[in-house]
Order: structure tokens, then C-alpha cells, then sequence
């Protein structure tokens, strides 16, 4: 090999390297931009049709919670049952999940443990207000509807929630950040969704009832939101009642 075919195809050599370390560092600058927590004020989720892989994942400020309270506000037109919040750990796939079973029944299950609230006036095509709550101590569980408590009733107590924490928007997780069906999937709107590692008092929970001045979550806050979006899931304006 002549002396230019080696300069040559050491030149090639180091633009190759450059161009690999350059993609990799674009790489690392794309990732770290998506990992920047959104305000998503004014906005929601929609998750326009029925699917076994569309869903947002949300990643949470703790890995350990000895209590739970979830808000979140939901526009549907189903009549079928489905997931509302999905929070699994390689242990348990359902470690907190709201679901929405047949009009006016909603299941919380805590440490994969079930208790049902009946009663919820839902109706279609109109947005609601939900905020569950669970502590370990007691074990009790409670669901907020509109504005409306349930009767506390037990659920799980004296375990914790801790592990690899995965929280799914739009699926159940059967399995730890994954098995969906589509049968259980989530069709409509999500928005206002805050999470904290206590039991919200009446008082706060009122306040979110009733889109007023509250404390954002301090595990989930829609104001700064890390999430990543996996299928045809949009972020959109909220849409208003004009007056």
C-alpha cells in the first residue's frame, strides 16, 4: 500500500470515528432533552383508539411509597371496563391500579389486593374528577368522585410499594411495564394527573375537585411531567365549555 492510500484510509478511519462519536453525542442530547420534565397545564392525553400498545409512561420521583393518593381527570365514552392508573413493581403488576369496571363501579387494588367502590354517578362524554387514596398503616382505601367520598374500606396494609416503579396511562399492566390487552385498554382524555406519597387530606382534595389552588404531587406533577409517549397517544389543548 502506497503512503496516500494509507493517509487516505487512515483519514476515512478518523471521519468514521468522528461521525460515530458525533451521532452518539446527538443521541445523548435528544434522550436528555426527552427526559426534561414538560408543564402540561392546559393540556391532555388522548388516547384515540382501542390498542394493546398505545400508552404513556410516567416516571415518578420515588421508588418506595408507605401511602398513595392519585388525582387525575378522564373524558370517555366507554361502557366496558378499563384502566384509568397502572402502577406495577417486578413483584406485584398491580401495585396501585384504578380501574373503571361497569358504569358506577371503580376498583382499587393495592399490593394486588381488590376493593370495590358502586355508587360513582359516571356518565359518558363528560369529564370527571377522580382521586383515590391508601395507606399502609391502616390499610384503608378511599375514592373521591366528583367531589364525592366513598366509605373507607380495607384493602392492603403493613407492605410497602417498592421496587422498579412503572406507571402506565391508557393500559393495565399485567405484567411489570408491559402485556397489555386491548380489551382493557383506555379510549378519551386524561388530564390534571398529580401523585403524592400520603393521603391527600378532604380539604386538598376538595380544592382539586373543584380546579382550585392545591399542592401539585411530589411523585407525579402535571405542572413537570417526565414521561414518554409509545403509540398513537396525543398531547393536545385541554377542550373548554365555551361561556
Amino acid at each position: 500500500m502506497t503512503a496516500m492510500r494509507k493517509m487516505q484510509k487512515c483519514w476515512v478511519q478518523k471521519c468514521d470515528t468522528g461521525f460515530k462519536m458525533a451521532l452518539v453525542l446527538l443521541l445523548v442530547m435528544l434522550t436528555a432533552c426527552a427526559a426534561v420534565p414538560q408543564d402540561l397545564s392546559g393540556k391532555m392525553f388522548t388516547f384515540p383508539e382501542a390498542t394493546n400498545t398505545a400508552h404513556v409512561k410516567i416516571n415518578p420521583s420515588r421508588q418506595e411509597l408507605h401511602a398513595v393518593t392519585v388525582c387525575l381527570r378522564f373524558f370517555t365514552d366507554l361502557r366496558r371496563g378499563c384502566s384509568i392508573f397502572s402502577l406495577a413493581t417486578p413483584s406485584t403488576d398491580n401495585d396501585f391500579l384504578i380501574s373503571k369496571k361497569e358504569i358506577g363501579v371503580t376498583a382499587i387494588y393495592t399490593r394486588n389486593k381488590l376493593a370495590e367502590f358502586v355508587g360513582q354517578e359516571y356518565k359518558l362524554n363528560v369529564w370527571h374528577s377522580i382521586c383515590s387514596t391508601w395507606d399502609s398503616a391502616s390499610g384503608l382505601g378511599q375514592l373521591w368522585f366528583d367531589g364525592n367520598p366513598s366509605s373507607r374500606k380495607f384493602i392492603s396494609s403493613e407492605s410497602n410499594i417498592r421496587g422498579t416503579i412503572v406507571i402506565v396511562l391508557g393500559q393495565e399492566q399485567d405484567s411489570h411495564g408491559g402485556a397489555f390487552d386491548t380489551n382493557q385498554c383506555f379510549v378519551g382524555m386524561m388530564s390534571d394527573v398529580h401523585m403524592w406519597d400520603y393521603t391527600l387530606s378532604p380539604c386538598e382534595i376538595q380544592r382539586y375537585m373543584s380546579d382550585l389552588t392545591f399542592t401539585t404531587g411530589n411523585v407525579l406533577n402535571w405542572e413537570a411531567l417526565d414521561f414518554q409517549i409509545t403509540g398513537r397517544v396525543l398531547t393536545e389543548d385541554k377542550q373548554k365549555t365555551c361561556r
